[in-house]
C-alpha cells in the first residue's frame, strides 16, 4: 500500500507471490503492506473492516450474546453475509485451501487492518475500542482452527511451542478431563506453558496445573497468543500515532481517517420505493418514529417552525421514509404559512426542500442523517434537533418519556442507558418499550428504526409472547437464511 510517503524503515518488506505473502488465514500483522491501491479501494477496505468490527461489538453490547458462544459466532457470521462481507465470513471459518479467492481475502484483511490502525491510533479511547474488537476477531478466528492449522501458525510466526507427547498426555489424562471443558480431549493436542502465561485460565480454574506449568488444549491456546497480540497491537498503535504527521500532506486521507469512526456503514435510505402520505405523519410519529424525529414533528406542529438543523434532519428523514417532493413542499408550506405569508415561505424555505431532493444547487441525491451523524451534531440554545439521549437534559428526557405514558421501569432503563453514553442502545430500549417487545435491535439510523417498526406493525416480524418479559422474534429472512447460505 504505497501512500507516496518517504520515511526510514527498519522492517523487512514483504515480497513474493500472494501464496508466499499470505500462507495462512490468521495473521499477527507484524509487517505492513507495501503495494499501491487506489483511494477508492482504500476507503472501501476501511469501511468493510469497520463493518466487521462493529458486528462484533453489536453481538455483545446490543444483542447480549456471551462472547465466543455459538449464538455470538452465528450472529456475527450472519451479519457479515448480510452485509456482503462473505470473504470475512470465510476467513472466520478456517480453511487450508489456497485458492485465488482465499488469497485475495487474506490480502484485503491485511491491508484493511493497517488502514484502521491509522484511523484508531489518534487517542486512547479509539485505541481501546480498536484493540478490544481486533482481539475479539483474532480469538474467534484462532478458535476455529484445527490442530494442524495451529501448528502451521506457530511455525510461520516462529512461536516455539510444541505439544506434549502421547506418553506424557496418557499419564495425566484423568486430570485433563476434569480441568478441560472441551469434549473428545483424547484427540486434542495439549501444550505445556508456564502458568503465568495463562492467568485468565488459571483464575477461572479451566486448566490443569502441575509443577508451575499449565497444560492447555490447542483450542485454549488463544489465551497465550492474545496477550502477545494485544501487547504488539498497542505498541504498533503508539508507533502509528507518532508517524501520523507524515501523511498530513494528503488532505484526502486525513479527512477519511479522521471521520472513519463516525462513518455510517449501513443502508443510506436515499432512495425508497415506498410512498407515505403526509396525512399519516401524525399517527406514524407516535407508532414508528424514533424519539429524535418524534420530538421534531411535535415541535413543528406546536410552533409551526423549525430552525435549519431541525428542518434538515427531519426533512431528509421524511424523504427517506417515502414522502414525495410534492407532498414535502405541501407539508412544510401548510405549517409555516400558519405564522408567515406564502411569499415569505417560497422565498426563504422552499428552495432548501427542493435542494434536499436533488432538484436545486448541486442536485445531489442527499441521504437521511444516520445516528452517528445526529449524535455528533452541534446543538445550540433553542434547537430541538440532534439526539435526545445525548443532547437533552436528563430531567427533560425523563419528563418527555413520562408524558408519553411509558412504563416507569422502561423509562428508568432508557434514562440510565443514556446517562452512560450508550445513546443508540437507549434508542433500542425506547423501540422495545413503544412496541411492547424485546427485540434488542441495533439501531444505527432513524430510518432503520422506522423500517423495523413498520415491519413489526405489518406482521413481517412475528413476535410470540410466551409470558411477560419472555418474547421471541422470528423474521421471514431468518427462516430463509440457512437455505441461502
Amino acid at each position: 500500500m504505497d501512500l507516496n510517503i518517504k520515511r526510514k524503515s527498519t522492517k523487512t518488506v514483504i515480497k513474493g507471490s500472494l501464496v508466499e505473502t499470505y500462507p495462512h488465514d490468521l495473521q499477527m500483522y507484524k509487517l505492513p503492506p507495501t503495494e499501491e491501491i487506489s483511494l477508492q479501494e482504500f476507503e472501501t477496505l476501511a469501511l468493510e473492516r469497520l463493518m466487521l468490527l462493529r458486528s462484533l461489538a453489536t453481538a455483545t453490547t446490543l444483542k447480549g450474546f456471551r462472547a465466543f458462544s455459538d449464538e455470538w459466532k452465528e450472529y456475527v457470521q450472519n451479519e457479515l453475509r448480510n452485509q456482503g462481507l462473505k470473504y470475512y465470513a470465510k476467513l472466520c471459518e478456517y480453511t487450508k485451501h489456497g485458492t485465488d479467492a482465499d488469497l485475495q481475502a487474506r490480502k484485503k484483511d491485511h491491508i484493511a487492518h493497517f488502514i484502521l490502525r491509522l484511523a484508531y491510533c489518534r487517542n486512547e479511547e479509539l485505541r481501546r475500542w480498536f484493540v478490544a474488537r481486533e482481539l475479539e476477531l483474532f480469538k474467534m478466528r484462532f478458535m476455529t482452527m484445527n490442530s494442524e492449522a495451529v501448528d502451521a501458525f506457530f511455525r510461520l510466526n516462529n512461536l516455539s511451542y510444541t505439544n506434549i507427547s502421547d506418553e506424557e498426555k496418557s499419564g495425566i489424562i484423568s486430570f485433563l478431563r476434569e480441568s478441560t471443558a472441551h469434549q473428545n480431549i483424547e484427540n486434542m493436542k495439549f501444550y505445556k506453558v508456564k502458568f503465568y502465561e495463562v492467568l485468565d485460565l488459571v483464575k477461572f480454574r479451566k486448566v490443569f496445573l502441575s509443577g508451575g506449568y499449565a497444560y492447555i488444549p490447542h483450542k485454549d491456546f488463544v489465551s497465550v497468543l492474545s496477550a502477545q497480540f494485544r501487547k504488539h497491537l498497542r505498541h504498533s498503535l503508539a508507533v502509528a500515532c507518532h508517524h501520523l504527521g507524515e501523511i498530513e500532506q494528503d488532505e484526502r486521507l486525513v479527512c477519511l481517517l479522521k471521520g472513519l469512526h463516525q462513518s455510517y456503514t449501513g443502508a443510506d435510505y436515499a432512495d425508497t420505493k415506498a410512498v407515505v402520505p403526509i396525512e399519516s405523519l401524525d399517527s406514524l410519529s407516535v407508532k414508528s418514529y424514533p424519539l429524535c424525529m418524534r420530538q421534531l414533528h411535535e415541535q413543528l406542529r406546536l410552533s409551526h417552525h423549525l430552525k435549519h438543523g431541525g428542518r434538515l434532519q427531519y426533512g431528509l428523514f421524511l424523504k427517506g421514509i417515502g414522502v414525495t417532493l410534492e407532498d414535502s413542499l405541501r407539508f412544510w408550506r401548510e405549517e409555516f404559512t400558519k405564522i408567515m405569508d406564502l411569499d415569505n415561505f417560497e422565498k426563504q424555505y422552499s428552495y432548501y426542500i427542493r435542494y434536499n431532493y436533488g432538484k436545486e444547487g448541486s442536485k445531489r441525491n442527499y441521504s437521511p442523517l444516520s445516528c452517528l451523524k445526529i449524535v455528533n451534531e452541534t446543538v445550540g440554545p433553542g434547537d430541538c434537533h440532534g439526539c435526545p439521549y445525548r443532547h437533552c437534559d436528563v430531567s427533560n428526557l425523563k419528563n418527555k418519556l413520562q408524558g408519553y405514558g411509558m412504563d416507569p421501569q422502561a423509562i428508568s432503563d432508557i434514562v440510565d442507558t443514556a446517562k452512560k453514553g450508550h445513546f443508540q442502545v437507549a434508542c433500542s430500549k425506547y423501540f422495545d418499550s413503544v412496541n411492547n417487545v424485546d427485540l434488542g435491535l441495533g439501531i444505527n439510523h432513524p430510518n432503520q428504526y422506522f423500517e423495523e417498526s413498520q415491519k413489526l406493525l405489518k406482521g413481517e416480524i412475528k413476535v410470540i409472547k410466551k409470558e411477560k418479559g419472555n418474547i421471541k422474534k422470528e423474521t421471514i429472512e431468518d427462516l430463509e437464511f440457512d437455505e441461502d447460505f
